[in-house]
């Protein structure tokens, strides 16, 4: 059980990456370059935006300035779907490495992010963790919009849905 704020953010940002592990695995595979909106990224750039997330603002943080000028190791953006999970479960664990040492002490810690300071807690949870959760969510309708089954993430989907309640009806 966490017992710090910043072992709290871990245990949720932990969890939080194996869901997203499970949407990009349930990623329709003929699908990468599936673009609902012209002028938007493409399922596959979208999914691996969320690898781009953990990589790019846990090296600001580990460096002292987010500036998005130096790009993390790994980033280069894998170019089929069956490439992105796995892709993406290093990027995280490499994500998690670069913030090992920080402390609670670091929390309100200031940094410049771009062109403005911001707290180190601040950009874990919102630059990160929210920032990720909001495109994995974008992420999930553009599966749907693909064609694919995107998985229920904080509750069932209605596949899902549905065979629990088949499953309650037989009595299973």
């Amino acid at each position: 059980m966490p017992t710090t704020e910043l072992d709290r953010f871990r245990t949720v940002w932990d969890t939080e990456s194996g869901l997203t592990v499970k949407l990009l695995e349930a990623l329709p595979a003929d699908q990468y370059d599936f673009r609902p909106d012209p002028g938007n990224r493409s399922i596959g750039e979208m999914a691996w935006h969320l690898g781009e997330i953990e990589g790019y603002i846990t090296l600001g943080i580990a460096n002292g300035a987010v500036t998005f000028q130096e790009a993390p190791p790994n980033m280069q953006r894998p170019r089929e779907v069956r490439q992105l999970a796995p892709g993406y479960q290093r990027v995280h664990q490499e994500a998690m490495a670069r913030l090992a040492n920080l402390t609670d002490a670091d929390l309100d810690r200031e940094i410049p992010f771009i062109d403005r300071p911001m707290p180190i807690r601040d950009l874990l949870w919102g630059a990160i963790l929210m920032h990720s959760i909001h495109h994995r969510g974008q992420l999930s309708l553009m599966c749907r919009l693909a064609g694919g089954v995107a998985p229920g993430i904080y509750g069932p989907n209605r596949e899902e849905m549905a065979a629990m309640r088949e499953r309650m009806k037989a009595g299973v």
